[in-house]
Formats: structure tokens, C-alpha cells, sequence
């Protein structure tokens, strides 16, 4: 199956960003000098390819799934890395997230074009 171009880029600059988000604790206030390059260099790969993106995507939406998949994906590391658990509050919040971003990957026209 072919991923189209958009998309790639997309999970690119997510992954790069939840790398990056993930890595802000261990920089200890940028006073570490590898967490912290890591930091920098992920979240400009992310917004590199973000942009890239946004060519053919609209801004609206690639910013919902962006922000959407990656809040996900930062919970998930923060709960298994810091064992910072979501309470039943935060995790219907996210499951509500996660329904928009689906509603407009399933049922919207306007994700490419």
C-alpha cells in the first residue's frame, strides 16, 4: 500500500515532535547537553516536515491529527518512562481527541487538497 506524501511527512513530524516533547524532562531545564540537542534537533525536524505537509494539507487539519496522535503518544511514553498516569478525566478528554481526528480523517473531504 502506497502512503501518500502528506501523510508521511505528517507521522514524520510527529514522531520527531514526540521524541522532542518526551525529552524536555531529561534536559532538566536545558542544562543537559544531549537531551538537550536532541530536543532542538527533533522539534526542528518536526516543524521541517510539518511544513512540508502543509503543501498539501490543510492547516486546520494537520495541525488536529498532529496535536492529536501526538498528545496520545506523549501520555503513553510519559505514563511507561515517568509513570505519570492519566486519570478517567484526562483519558476521556483524549478519547475525545482522538474521535475528532478520526471524524475528519473518516468522514471529512477536506484532509488533502
Amino acid at each position: 500500500m502506497l502512503v501518500r506524501m502528506p501523510y508521511l511527512y505528517l507521522a514524520i513530524a510527529i514522531v520527531a515532535e514526540v521524541v522532542a516533547t518526551s525529552m524536555l524532562k531529561a534536559t532538566h531545564g536545558f542544562t543537559k547537553p544531549v537531551a538537550s540537542i536532541i530536543v532542538v534537533l527533533s522539534y526542528c525536524l518536526a516543524f521541517y516536515c510539518l511544513s512540508i505537509t502543509l503543501r498539501d494539507m490543510q492547516v486546520g487539519v494537520a495541525y488536529a491529527i498532529w496535536c492529536g496522535v501526538g498528545i496520545l503518544l506523549v501520555t503513553a511514553i510519559s505514563a511507561m518512562v515517568y509513570k505519570q498516569i492519566p486519570d478517567l478525566w484526562a483519558m476521556t478528554g483524549m478519547i475525545l481527541i482522538m474521535a475528532g481526528v478520526l471524524c475528519i480523517q473518516l468522514l471529512s473531504k477536506t484532509t488533502v487538497g
